[in-house]
């Protein structure tokens, strides 16, 4: 084990459970600090509320603040400069990637919903507040491919009608972008939009939301700044749209190959 976590370790007595956790800890230190509580317990092959035991065990009130605790260990010191400390939050990012790329090992969960989203017309697309840019993102994307996205970016009324339109023009689904603080609208439009009969799939932070959704695809977020950054769920967003495409590929290349004639006709790009 790496000699940080021998210190927080020293003279404790820990259970057979928690040594598994301290031994994965200890083998894949470099990795585990960009983990959640949820997917650590996963790869050590213990329970959640296991590893929050294991924090309180080592003096922490949870595992988020173990998880800072180990940091230092790994991306550098306390006495980091202020350059450092920005470096240390694309570190925070590239193992969010990571998180996601080893997610999708096993691509089924998102092949098979790109393929009910391709199928879904018209395709509404929700996201507020901070979301709002992500949705907004996945929802130019997918009308290069599909024929009918509906982006809804506002709330109250306007979003009502949006559901209640989608719906009545044959939408079985919903994809929403729900990222952290999790507006509360948007959680009542995930109700909303089930009461209508609407299947509901959700990009988001982590798999155990306070919500209900059919599906749900997370994607860690970066933490380290004064405001959460995305680059995880965008490119998880953006591995959506690709399993869309590949689920009709007739027409995503008839339809790519149509706006390529109509950028070029109407001189959109300088190049």
């Amino acid at each position: 084990m790496g000699g940080g976590l021998d210190r927080l370790l020293e003279g404790r007595r820990l259970s057979p459970v928690q040594r598994r956790i301290a031994r994965y800890l200890g083998d894949h230190l470099a990795e585990a600090i960009f983990l959640s509580s949820v997917e650590l317990a996963e790869r050590a092959g213990v329970s959640q509320p296991s590893v929050t035991r294991f924090a309180m065990v080592l003096g922490f009130a949870g595992y988020p603040e173990l998880r800072q605790a180990l940091r230092p260990f790994v991306v550098g010191g306390q006495e980091a400069s202020r350059a450092n400390e920005l470096q240390t939050a694309i570190d925070v990012e590239i193992g969010n990637l990571r998180a996601v790329r080893e997610g999708l090992a096993d691509p089924s969960a998102v092949t098979e919903l790109g393929a009910a989203l391709a199928a879904c017309e018209p395709l509404p697309v929700l996201g507020l507040r901070v979301s709002s840019g992500l949705a907004t993102t996945f929802a130019y994307y997918a009308r290069r491919i599909h024929p009918d996205v509906r982006l809804l970016t506002h709330g109250g009324s306007e979003l009502a009608d949006g559901l209640h339109t989608a719906r009545r023009a044959g939408a079985g689904w919903l994809l929403a972008v729900v990222l952290p603080r999790y507006p509360a609208e948007a959680v009542q439009a995930l109700k909303n939009a089930q009461e209508l009969g609407l299947r509901t799939a959700v990009i988001t932070d982590r798999e155990d939301v306070p919500f209900a959704a059919d599906a749900v695809l997370a994607a860690p977020v970066g933490e380290r700044l004064v405001f959460d950054s995305h680059a995880a769920p965008l490119a998880l967003a953006m591995v959506l749209v690709e399993a869309m495409a590949d689920a009709a590929p007739l027409r995503t290349q008839a339809r790519l190959e149509e706006y390529e004639r109509m950028t070029d006709q109407a001189g959109v790009f300088t190049a």
